[in-house]
């Protein structure tokens, strides 16, 4: 069945704008504590990141709740990650994070896990909307849901990342930048590899409700890039605004993104012998990766776009390690979903084991030149089926002459057809995209 509100990553949109709104987030808590309500003093873990709206849809989600009849555990800011260890180790039966992850403020989301800290299965998000549809009622008074508030949380998350790399390796005499997108890890990031022994210089880590993600973080490292320069760092890490992706600066001010993270990662598992099953990337995942892993030995396949396809096929597959080139790492070895923090402490691990800086680990992968153009649209249509952008599609395949690759996808959230290419020069791929890019407007924009 198709789901009428939720996406590959729980609900998202803009604030005060249908879904994302205060009764319909109070309907969406209500009806979760249907689903869930056979278990009801088996609490639900609410948490959130530090955008303004949070407050509001905070007690929105208390009240559905509530209402239906389920207790509820607040943990107040806490990274999107986080709510997965928490929902583990308080026995909860489910996990609900209000973020809109590396959007900006005015937009706002809510994600959900289950007890085992993994994204909701369908059949319980397609439950979830079944409730929706139904009135909303409120259970007899002696069985409403209670709420506590949990005011341990952020130092239980920060002793579990620490715990995911060996308690002997000690990084006195490193000095990092680490910028927290001014989001929920600006109380927890900082103080986990300070506790490792890092000297850490802090950015993003003064939230307003309006400054998430605005110019800093995961998806905007530039400013992280200077402060690395400035400092002389060993290197930095930039977290997104819900903490859930890693991308880094080497001491060079060279960005090392996603997919030289998960080949770093996946070298220093393999060197000491704790690799099992293929590494999962997606369609986007650059070229040079699968061709690193391949020289290691190590299969690789390609998942849909989105971290919740790149979990199914590990699950599949059996593997223990995926992501995306934005940063979104799942090390399923040491967690249940995408963790910045703990993606770059098993970089720092490998850094430690090896004895060799950022730059020099990447180094064993080099990257494709890979343009993206957005092509707006007037009308969705099955590219499949479209005979002119098929045969534009087939020509720059073959002037890539195998040496590259050609991905057409319509975007899941907005009218876009998503062009890619990659090959090896730069410039033959830039000419490339734009010329199969001017055959899809031509084709779709009107």
């Amino acid at each position: 069945m198709k789901k009428k509100y939720f996406g590959t990553d729980g609900i998202r949109g803009q604030v005060g704008q249908y879904p994302i709104t205060p009764d319909f987030v109070l309907k969406l808590g209500w009806a979760t504590g249907r689903v869930f309500s056979g278990k009801a003093r088996q609490p639900i873990l609410i948490g959130k990141d530090t955008r303004i709206s949070g407050y509001m849809f905070e007690s929105a989600l208390e009240a559905g709740l509530a209402a239906a009849g389920v207790d509820i555990q607040l943990v107040g800011p806490m990274p999107t990650p986080g709510i997965a260890y928490l929902t583990r180790t308080f026995r909860a039966q489910a996990g609900i994070v209000i973020s809109a992850s590396h959007n900006p403020y005015y937009d706002n989301g809510i994600k959900f896990f289950s007890s085992q800290g993994t994204k909701l299965a369908d059949a319980v998000e397609l439950e979830i909307e079944k409730q929706m549809d139904r009135p909303m009622t409120t259970v007899e008074s002696s069985s409403l849901g209670k709420a506590v508030r949990i005011d341990d949380a952020a130092g239980r998350y920060i002793e579990f990342c620490k715990g995911t790399i060996p308690s002997n390796m000690d990084f006195s005499g490193i000095k990092i930048v680490v910028d927290c997108a001014n989001g929920a890890t600006y109380h927890i990031a900082p103080y986990v590899f300070e506790e490792i022994g890092a000297t850490v210089i802090r950015l993003g880590t003064d939230p307003s409700g309006l400054n998430i993600n605005d110019a800093c973080g995961a998806t905007n490292p530039e400013q992280l890039r200077q402060a690395v320069l400035t400092n002389s760092a060993d290197f930095g890490i930039a977290l997104d605004g819900d903490g859930d992706r890693l991308i880094m600066v080497d001491h060079l001010g060279e960005i090392v993104d996603g997919d030289e993270l998960i080949y770093i990662i996946a070298k220093s598992r393999l060197d000491s012998g704790q690799i099992s099953g293929p590494v999962i990337g997606t369609l986007m995942s650059n070229l040079g990766l699968e061709q690193a892993l391949s020289k290691l030995g190590l299969d690789f396949k390609r998942a849909a776009v989105g971290d919740r396809h790149v979990m199914e096929m590990l699950t599949e597959y059996s593997g223990m390690l995926g992501g995306e080139n934005s940063g979104h790492i799942i090390c399923l070895d040491r967690t249940t979903t995408g963790d910045g923090i703990v993606s770059a402490l098993q970089v720092m691990v490998e850094m430690w084991r090896a004895g060799r800086t950022l730059h020099e680990l990447k180094s064993g992968m080099k990257k494709f030149p890979q343009v993206l153009v957005n092509v707006r649209v007037e009308k969705q249509a099955d590219l499949a089926s479209v005979e002119p952008v098929q045969r534009a599609k087939g020509d720059v395949e073959r002037m890539l002459n195998g040496q590259g690759r050609v991905l057409l996808r319509a975007s899941g959230t907005e009218p876009l057809i998503r062009v890619m290419v990659e090959g090896e020069d730069e410039a033959t791929v830039t000419r490339l995209a734009n010329r199969l890019a001017a055959v899809v407007s031509e084709e779709l924009a009107s």
